[in-house]
């Protein structure tokens, strides 16, 4: 068993921790299930967020007995203090405590402080004084945000995407988490299902100081995770050369929705149509098949190739050939083929 401390929260948990986005695709007995198997088998680390639909619901439903002996960290997208209190009071409610551990603003555009004039940071002050936050953390795509919150030093966390189809600039911000005490939870550390090696995920999610967030909706994904709790994957030169492998096939897949290419010219929603094959494995589909997903996904046809996107993406994707992907996955999706990770 491997164990990750997050920086100065102190926070010790095993490097399986619980992704609970996806359990919103099943029924609540079928989630609570799952959850409690995950429980019982050595998962005390379990993230969601207010915007993952039901997912706080089932989180609470399942483990509220169990409370005291579970870390749980979920997020809030509001944009205004008042909605930060609401959000923070139905999470609370919702997931049946009265504190959380890790409060993370949700992929903000920008790094919250003390006295702007979005009121957040201090909101979190004050619930944190109250006992209703332990930590105030953040989540992000984008770099210069990312690197902002660490620099500022009133974060406790950082969640960022984090894989082995990452670049050096992921890299620089594991290393600048570690250098302030500051914990790194590695989202996507599965490419949201672009990878499907679990153990070579793992094996190379160990090699740094990084907490590691495991997706998980089935029963055969739990088992994958529950087996490294007393077997963890080593790198293996097997390891090393499937990686490489895939880093060669598939980096130019992987949009972290950083939304550096807006705006498009022609109003194409990059961020999001450019994952879309992400979404719809690893999240609810129905609003995204919904007439109004539809027609988000078609204004990519309209695309000018005009390379703008491309240009500003901070990793380097063919952002033009990864809509006209995406595209064909949805169109593919809307015909009822069923989505599998052979669509890249």
């Amino acid at each position: 068993m491997t164990k990750i401390t997050l920086g100065k929260t102190g926070i010790t948990t095993d490097r399986n921790a619980f992704g609970a986005l996806p359990i919103q695709r099943i029924p609540k007995e079928e989630a609570a299930r799952l959850l409690r198997r995950a429980y019982d088998g050595g998962f005390t680390f379990f993230d969601t967020a207010r915007a993952y639909t039901d997912s706080e619901e089932k989180l609470g439903y399942a483990l509220s007995d169990v409370r005291s002996h579970i870390t749980i960290a979920t997020k809030t997208a509001a944009s205004t203090a008042e909605d930060f209190w609401k959000d923070l009071e139905t999470s609370l409610r919702l997931l049946k405590t009265d504190y959380i551990d890790i409060y993370q603003f949700h992929n903000p555009a920008f790094c919250p402080k003390p006295g702007d004039e979005s009121g957040l940071y201090d909101a979190a002050q004050k619930a944190k004084e109250q006992g209703k936050i332990r930590f105030i953390s953040i989540t992000n795509h984008r770099l210069a945000v990312a690197q902002e919150a660490i620099d500022s030093g009133l974060y406790d966390t950082l969640q960022f995407p984090f894989c082995y189809l990452s670049g050096k600039p992921e890299m620089d911000l594991v290393q600048a988490c570690a250098q302030c005490n500051m914990g790194f939870i590695a989202m996507k550390a599965l490419s949201g299902g672009l990878i499907t090696n679990s153990a070579a995920a793992y094996a190379f999610a160990s090699q740094y100081p990084v907490l590691p967030i495991w997706g998980i909706q089935k029963e055969h994904e739990l088992d994958e995770f529950l087996s490294y709790m007393d077997h963890p994957p080593v790198m293996t030169d097997d390891i090393r050369a499937l990686i490489e492998q895939d880093r060669n096939q598939l980096c130019g897949s992987f949009c972290r929705g950083c939304g550096y290419c807006m705006p498009c010219p022609v109003d194409i929603e990059i961020n999001t149509c450019a994952r879309m094959s992400l979404l719809l494995r690893r999240s609810p589909s129905a609003s995204h098949l919904s007439p109004e997903g539809q027609e988000m996904m078609k204004k990519v046809k309209e695309c000018l190739h005009c390379g703008q996107c491309a240009g500003k993406c901070p990793y380097g994707l063919d952002t033009p050939k990864l809509l006209e992907r995406n595209l064909k996955d949805y169109e593919e999706v809307l015909a009822g083929k069923e989505m599998t990770a052979t669509n890249f």
